[in-house]
Order: C-alpha cells, then structure tokens, then sequence
C-alpha cells in the first residue's frame, strides 16, 4: 500500500469518508491534475506545479482542503490565518460537502496556473 493510501485509510470516520471523497473529487476534476506525497501528507499538482493538499487539523480534527497560493483566491469560506501564501477551506465531516465552494476555489487556482 502506498504512504497516500495509508494516509487516508488511517483516518477515524468520517473523516475518513470526507477526504476519500474529496481525493476522488480533485483527482477527477481536471486530468492535469496529480497526486504525489509531499511533506508528509497528500498533495495534488496541477500541470507538474504546487496546487492544493488535504490535510486534518491536529487539535480540532477537521479536514481541510489547503490552497497553495490561496492569498491570491478571494472566497468568503477560505481562511488565512498565519498562512503568508495559502489559505483553507475547513470541511465538516458531519455535514454535506460544500461542493460549490471547493469547485469555486479549484477553479479560481486553475486559472491562477494557466
């Protein structure tokens, strides 16, 4: 099994039915899009460049869909916080996904990479 497979089949539901879900989403909304290991956790690129990771708040234990360069993507559900360059989107487990806003915020970093 690889480390991402791990990574995701390690989680406690429905986390980890939330992140199955948005790997596949992600995976399958654009082709140039990727899947690598980096920095310990699942990370997409789009053509070959940095785009977006899932990843799970250490205290909180919400899922999240982290935005490489996020500062420049203007949604009212992206966070900064510290973040110099990228900003989340916090997904709650226990709702619907919020479909709309990830597809706003994927296609608004798309356009930032062409």
């Amino acid at each position: 099994m690889s480390q991402i497979d791990d990574y995701f089949l390690n989680q406690e539901e429905p986390i980890r039915g939330c992140l199955l879900f948005l790997r596949d989403y992600i995976l399958t909304y654009e082709s140039d899009i990727t899947e690598v290991w980096r920095y310990s956790m699942p990370f997409y690129l789009y053509k070959g460049k940095r785009f977006c990771y899932l990843w799970v708040q250490k205290k909180s234990r919400v899922p999240y869909l982290g935005i490489v360069d996020g500062k420049q993507v203007h949604h009212p559900n992206l966070i900064q916080e510290d973040r110099s360059r990228m900003k989340i989107l916090l997904i709650d487990p226990q709702k619907d996904i919020p479909v709309k806003a990830i597809r706003f915020v994927l296609n608004a970093s798309i356009k930032l990479h062409k």
